[in-house]
Formats: structure tokens, sequence, C-alpha cells
């Protein structure tokens, strides 16, 4: 099985912008399917971006379309995902999370892997 550790969070101002690396270790993260998600306390874990096995799949969230770009890097075992125009409602803690369909896959509850999430804050 895979494991995914998440890093780049931080704190930022609104407009910044941040990476969010996404490690995997344990098997060749080509394996997977990956999807990015965000949760709030309270709330829902919800879908970010989504990139296929092959990378040929990539598919975002309305609230992430034209400011987040999803990617993987084979050689480094990692899926990034760059987020720029950062705004306050995308403070949350950011998850990845990898699976095995050959499908885009929005919901949660299609991963199997999890990583432990990262901290992304943004200020007014």
């Amino acid at each position: 099985q895979v494991q995914l550790v998440e890093s780049g969070g931080g704190l930022v101002q609104a407009g910044d912008s941040l990476r969010l690396s996404c490690a995997a270790s344990g098997r060749t993260v080509g394996t997977y399917a990956v999807g990015w998600f965000r949760q709030t306390p309270g709330k829902e874990r919800q879908f970010v971006a989504f990139i296929s096995r092959s990378g040929g799949v990539i598919e975002y969230a309305d609230s992430a379309k034209g400011r987040f770009t999803v990617s993987r890097d084979s050689a480094k075992n990692t899926v990034y995902l760059q987020m720029a125009s950062l705004k306050p409602e995308d403070t949350a803690v950011y998850y990845c999370a990898a699976g095995t369909s050959g499908r885009f896959v929005r919901s949660p509850g299609g991963y199997s892997y999890w990583g432990q999430g990262t901290q992304v804050t943004v200020s007014s």
C-alpha cells in the first residue's frame, strides 16, 4: 500500500500563492489516481482537484478552476497542488488521497489512502 504525506501549507495573505506537495512512499504514485480535498471544522471533506493515474484526466471543483493546478512528478513520486490568488474562504486543512479507480472520482469514499493533512490559512 501507499503512504502519503502532505506538506507546503501555511499562513498567507489573500492573493498569495502556495504549492502543496503530496509525497508518496511504499508504492509508485503513478499506480493511483490522486484527489485533493479540503475540510473546515464541522463540515464535510470537500473535493478540490483530481488527477488520473496517467495524468491525462484532470478535474477541478468550481471553486478551484482558474486558480489551482494539479500535477504529478513521477520521478519524485509526488503530486502537487499549485494554488494561486488565494482567498480567505480557501482556509482549510488540505488532504491528498490515492485510489485505484480508473475514472474520475469526486467522493472521498472513492479513495483508499489518505495523508494526514496540511493546514492552509489565508488572511484577508
